[in-house]
C-alpha cells in the first residue's frame, strides 16, 4: 500500500501517519521527491483496509501495489533513484559511471597498476574481488581480508571509489569497513540471509541478476534489501543462462529498458562475465548503454595471460581506455555523459 500525500503535508502529519501505521504491526518507509512525499507500508495490509487512512490530515490518497515488490516499484518512487557512491561519483543520473578493475585482487603492484590506469582513462570506480567464487574449490579463492586491505589503500591513494564482493554473512561488517559499494554475486542474488544483512548496512549495493533469473527475481531480491531499510541499490544485469555456447552467458540487454520500466533503482551491465570473451565485452557495453544503462562494469588487467581468475574476458588497460572514448560518444548521442 501507498500513502501519497499532499505537497503541503507537515512533518507533524508525516509523523503521525508513521505511528499509526506501527501501532497496527506494519513498518512505514518515507520516500521524499521533489513534488510530494509518499510513504509505503510494508506487511500484511488488511488491518489497515479497516482504518480509514485518507481521513488523515496531509493524505492526498492511499494505493495498492499490485506488484509483488513494493519497495523497489516505481509506484512507490515515480522519479529514478540517484545513489551516492562516495567521493562525488553519483549513479542513476545522467552521467554513466565506468566501474573498472581486475576479476581477482592478487597483490599492490598489479592493482596500483590497473588504478593509475583506469583513471587515467577517466572512470572513478574501482572494483576488486577479495572473496572469490570459484567454480572449482581448487581455483584461486581470492586474497581474503588481505585483499580488502590492498583495495582500500589503493582505492584512497588514488581517490577512487571501490567495490568487492562480499559472500557470507559473516563478512558484511569487514566488507563495509573497507570497502565503498558492496556487490553481492549472481550465485548469492537469493541467498536471503545475505540480503538482510547488507540491507542492515547503510553501503551501497549491486545486486548482480542470478544466473536462471527472472526480472521479478532480481526485483524480489532488491526488495529484501530495500526493505531491511538500505535504498541504496544498484541492479547489475552480468548475462543469463541460455542454450547459446558460443558466450559464456547471454547478455539480456532488454533486461536493461524491461527495470527501467518496473523500478526506480539504476541499472548497470556487466559484459565481461556475460561474454566471458574480451573481445565482445566493448560492443556489449556501448549496447548497454545505449539501451539506457546507468553504468558498465568492466574488467581490466594488465597482463590477462597471467591472471588468476578470468582473464580471458579482461581488457588491457588500452584497449579500456579505447572503450571510454567509444562510451562517450553512446552517451552523448542518448543525451547523457560518462
Amino acid at each position: 500500500m501507498i500513502i501519497v500525500l499532499k505537497p503541503d503535508a507537515t512533518e507533524a502529519q508525516i509523523h503521525y501517519i508513521e505511528e499509526r501505521v506501527k501501532k497496527v504491526g506494519l513498518t512505514p518507509m518515507v520516500s521524499r521527491g521533489t513534488q510530494r512525499t509518499i510513504i509505503g507500508v510494508i506487511g500484511p495490509e488488511d488491518v489497515l483496509r479497516v482504518t480509514p487512512l485518507e481521513v488523515f490530515p496531509g493524505v492526498e490518497k492511499v494505493l495498492q501495489v499490485l506488484a509483488p515488490y513494493k519497495l523497489v516499484s516505481r509506484e512507490f518512487h515515480p522519479e529514478d533513484s540517484i545513489i551516492d557512491l562516495g567521493r562525488g561519483v553519483k549513479i542513476g543520473a545522467k552521467r554513466i559511471v565506468p566501474i573498472a578493475g581486475p576479476c581477482a585482487i592478487e597483490n599492490r603492484e598489479m592493482l596500483k597498476t590497473i588504478a593509475k590506469e583506469i583513471k587515467a582513462a577517466g572512470a572513478q570506480v574501482l572494483r576488486g574481488g577479495a572473496f572469490k567464487p570459484r567454480t572449482s574449490p581448487y581455483s584461486f579463492q581470492g586474497l581474503g581480508e588481505e585483499g580488502l586491505k590492498l583495495l582500500k589503500e589503493v582505492g584512497e591513494e588514488f581517490n577512487l571509489v571501490t567495490v568487492t564482493e562480499v559472500m557470507d554473512t559473516r563478512d558484511v561488517e569487514l566488507v563495509a569497513r573497507n570497502a565503498d559499494v558492496l556487490q553481492i554475486g549472481a550465485r548469492n542474488m537469493q541467498n536471503f540471509n545475505l540480503l538482510k544483512e547488507v540491507g542492515s548496512t547503510k553501503k551501497p549495493v549491486i545486486l548482480k541478476r542470478g544466473l536462471m533469473s527472472t526480472v521479478k527475481e532480481l526485483l524480489m531480491s532488491a526488495e529484501y534489501i530495500l526493505s531491511a531499510g538500505n535504498f541504496n541499490v544498484i541492479l547489475c544485469e552480468r548475462g543469463i543462462r541460455t542454450f547459446e555456447d558460443f558466450t559464456r552467458n547471454t547478455l539480456d540487454i532488454s533486461c536493461v529498458p524491461a527495470i527501467k520500466t518496473l523500478s526506480h533503482l539504476p541499472v548497470i551491465v556487466d559484459p565481461s562475465h556475460a561474454s566471458g570473451k574480451w573481445g565482445l565485452v566493448s560492443p556489449l557495453a556501448l549496447a548497454g548503454i545505449a539501451a539506457g544503462a546507468d553504468g558498465v562494469l568492466i574488467e581490466v588487467h594488465p597482463k590477462p595471460e597471467e591472471a588468476l581468475s578470468d582473464g580471458a574476458q579482461s581488457l588491457l588497460p588500452e584497449k579500456f581506455k579505447e572503450l571510454m572514448i567509444k562510451m562517450k560518444a553512446v552517451a552523448k548521442a542518448i543525451g547523457r555523459e560518462v
